[in-house]
């Protein structure tokens, strides 16, 4: 056995596998896998096998189609044989809700490439005539739909992998994972140690143990999942071709051919989460314990939609465990806070995903970033304040919804009220309806006495509408206070804090009192942060960014890290208030001697205000005239006594995000993994209008960037309104300009400031004029479009700068 590697990879399903190849594909054959029995020992062996494109993130769709069509390639490479049935498949819809999300997903298809349609009862009944059709509304169907040979298909993988000159090690426990002060990693084996460049966890139902060798913890938790193989059915064997896939998400089933019976899977209600204290280490190649009471349900509603079932017998059944993460994405890409440890982990869909796992993380691994924004499935996605009390009941949560319908505001409550600001009683008392961010709670708008406490959830117009525009036009009118403990905060300090800062952002870093806003690129001259950049003094700033992606940046500044730099993130240490609204500026000077009436637009200062030492900032979201006030969440209730005692003359009203989030598209601002996402460049976007092109700094990212001003983008960003009825736009809806699909949209919901629906969205640059008209797809149904160029709100500026 060898003892050094630039990569070990632990663990042989299908996902170490991929990875391993697509190491070797992208030229690094100084690599090796480490399996503590054979390959496909797990989850893989007793893997269904089943593959399909639909996921509602459009890259994650995109992973699974790349995988899908990887496995011809690994055919043709190796000779063996995936077992590659290319059959087809329906998703049903038995209700309106289930109807309108596979609308949806089907408009994201179509700037996607992907071939899906819409069919009804009498068309699905030809595709599938084993589907018993009443009270089904219609389906999608996507012809690359299909299942595989789990074994084969693993097999594949590794052999193309050992003949680009990797390594494989069966038999060959690790026991120990120890860091070097260098970075690499000291692998220890039951047959000997090897120094390692790079770890990667792939160890399926054993990632919790192989984490914890490294002193580390991964939200992950192995579910008992159960499906069916049925007896000969002259239904199925007697056609002339395989009969496709079958998606019942009411029945909470899947079914496909399996030679000349079937094979039917379930995710059924009274789940069961499997080894929560830890897998064992002598599991492998067992199955659990048949149990049919959980899925009797489950049973019984199949053979009402597939009537063949009830004359079938049982010829075997498959209980085994899966690993799923808290949400179902898997775990992929650099541990936050761990040099050269990778994750591949939580891959509960490997035929389906497995491939775009691969390829994801071995672009990162080699040419430091993956080339598409992966964050559903970014380790990075979770903080440090998951434990195995949130993972539990998030991943039963997760199972259970598994066939659910997907609405885009939906709120889920398991493993809720984890993470409170000092302010969520009184909030709560004023009737906050709360939704949840990185783990944190936050209000998403305050309903009044006679309104439920909760959002109905849809792909329409919910009932948090009127609520909305009233805090809204509170905004507008008067004056609005918002919490802006949902801002990932950074304060960063030393003697290079200014040249640090200057190389890592592309923006003019601002002299001492003044704010300047700037994109964050990586390598390639993609976004990966939109940053609020204030300088207090000389040498000390603080960074302000999306909340949610604060190990995200947290990750990049440690990589980036330099002698005379100390960042911290204080996001849950500094917290505070935004105030909005043309009276803002009278609440605020009733509350400080400081003389904030001079404080120009984009200015900071440090001011009592109360009693409480804060940072004033002259900026806000909301695009009105206004103040973000952050102070030491030790100190937040009383700043809030004193700036909402000052603003009851002023008419002040709390509001939440989804006002917030209105209120932007007053002004056409872009929000961060929406319309500013790794996905994107600052040219398409509109950011470049912040780079500091004459700055004497190669700052990262500014040779790909000056390259691309050069020579213009190929598309950007244009806002809209929507011709719309009861639905807005979400994200991810073609547009559609002279008859065809020619951009997408990034985001979009109702201005209640002006009563029009506004979209935002990406069309090629030669097309963008104001005024031009184009149609919008949204819930299936054309929407006329008007691009325009001037804010609906303050077109001059003059209330957000005057």
């Amino acid at each position: 056995m060898k003892t050094t590697t630039r990569v070990a990879v632990i663990g042989g399903g299908v996902v170490g596998a991929s990875v391993l190849y697509h190491l070797t594909k992208l030229g690094w054959s100084d690599v090796m896998l480490l399996e503590r029995s054979e390959l496909t020992s797990g989850s893989t062996w007793h893997a269904a096998g089943g593959f399909h494109t639909l996921n509602g993130d459009t890259n994650m769709a995109a992973l699974q189609g790349y995988t899908i069509r990887l496995y011809k390639e690994l055919e043709e490479i190796t000779g063996l044989s995936c077992g590659l049935h290319h059959v087809g498949g329906v998703t049903l819809a038995d209700n309106r809700d289930r109807f309108d999300m596979l609308l949806a997903e089907r408009a994201k298809h179509r700037f996607m490439g992907l071939e899906t349609e819409i069919v009804g009862p009498e068309e699905i009944a030809k595709i599938a005539p084993i589907t018993n059709t009443d009270g089904i509304i219609g389906a999608l169907y996507d012809p690359l739909d299909g299942h595989l040979d789990p074994s084969g298909t693993t097999h594949a993988y590794a052999k193309a992998a050992r003949m680009a000159g990797a390594g494989i090690e069966t038999h060959c426990k690790v026991v120990e994972t120890n860091p070097r002060a260098d970075g690499t990693w000291d692998v220890v084996t039951e047959k000997g140690t090897i120094h390692a460049e790079h770890v990667v966890n792939a160890g399926g139902l054993w990632a919790r143990e192989v984490a914890a060798m490294a002193g580390l913890y991964l939200p992950l938790l192995p579910m008992a999942h159960q499906y069916l193989v049925t007896d000969d059915i002259p239904e199925i064997y007697e056609r002339d071709a395989e009969h496709p896939h079958v998606m019942d998400p009411a029945g909470e089933s899947y079914t496909r051919q399996e030679g000349r019976g079937l094979c039917i899977g379930f995710y059924e209600q009274p789940c069961q989460p499997w080894a929560v204290g830890g897998t064992p280490w002598d599991f492998g190649h067992e199955l659990l314990p048949d149990d049919f009471d959980k899925i009797e349900q489950s049973i019984a509603f199949a053979y009402r939609r597939f009537p063949v079932l009830e004359r079938a017998g049982v010829k075997s059944v498959i209980h085994g465990p899966f690993t799923f993460a808290p949400d179902g994405n898997p775990l992929v890409g650099p541990v936050p806070g761990m040099r050269n440890y990778w994750s591949a982990c939580a891959v509960m869909a490997g035929f389906s995903q497995g491939g775009g796992v691969g390829l994801t993380l071995a672009q990162w691994m080699i040419e430091g970033e993956p080339e598409r924004d992966v964050f559903a499935m970014d380790v990075a996605r979770f903080g440090p304040w998951t434990t195995p009390g949130y993972t539990v009941p998030k991943v039963i949560e997760n199972y259970q919804k598994r066939f659910s319908v997907s609405y885009p505001n939906e709120e889920l409550p398991a493993a809720r009220g984890i993470r409170r600001t000092p302010m969520y009683d009184v909030f709560d008392a004023m009737g906050a309806v709360w939704g949840a961010q990185y783990g944190l709670e936050v209000v998403n708008y305050f309903a009044e006495e006679d309104e439920p406490r909760y959002e109905t959830p849809s792909f329409r117009r919910s009932n948090a509408f009127d609520a909305t525009a009233r805090e809204v036009k509170a905004v507008r009118e008067a004056v609005g206070i918002n919490e802006v403990q949902n801002f990932g905060k950074y304060a960063v300090t030393g003697p290079r804090a200014r040249a640090w800062i200057d190389r890592v952002m592309a923006g003019r870093v601002p002299p001492p009192g003044r704010i300047a806003l700037t994109p964050m690129l990586s390598e390639k001259g993609k976004l990966i942060g939109d940053f609020t950049m204030s300088c207090l003094r000389k040498e000390e700033f603080q960074l302000t960014a999306s909340y949610g992606a604060q190990a995200f940046h947290m990750r990049w500044f440690d990589s980036h890290l330099e002698d005379g730099v100390t960042i911290e993130n204080v996001s849950d240490r500094r917290t505070g208030f935004q105030l909005a609204g043309p009276k803002a500026l009278e609440v605020l000077a009733g509350c400080t001697g400081a003389p904030v009436a001079q404080m120009r637009f984009l200015d900071v200062a440090r001011m009592v205000v109360g009693t409480a030492e804060c940072i004033v900032q002259r900026v806000s979201y909301t695009g009105d005239l206004g103040y973000e006030i952050y102070c030491d969440a030790m100190e937040q209730r009383q700043l809030w006594e004193v700036l909402w005692s000052a603003g009851q003359p002023h008419g002040m009203r709390p509001f939440g995000m989804r006002a917030m989030m209105s209120l932007r598209l007053d002004k056409g601002f872009g929000s961060w993994m929406s319309e500013f996402s790794p996905d994107y460049t600052p040219a398409e976007t509109g950011l470049d209008r912040f780079i500091a092109w004459s700055k004497p700094v190669d700052f990262i990212g500014r040779a790909p960037a000056e390259a691309e001003r050069a020579s213009g983008p190929t598309r950007c960003l244009a806002t809209f309104v929507v011709e719309a009825d009861d639905a807005d736009v979400q994200g991810y809806e073609p547009i559609w300009l002279e008859g065809a699909v020619q951009g997408f949209c990034t985001s979009g919901g109702y201005s209640h400031f002006a009563g029009q629906s506004v979209a935002i969205g990406f069309l090629p640059a030669n097309r963008i004029a104001n005024g031009l008209k184009v149609e919008i797809e949204i819930l299936g149904q054309m929407r006329p479009a008007t691009l325009y160029s001037t804010p609906l709100f303050d077109a001059d500026g003059a209330r957000m700068r005057g």
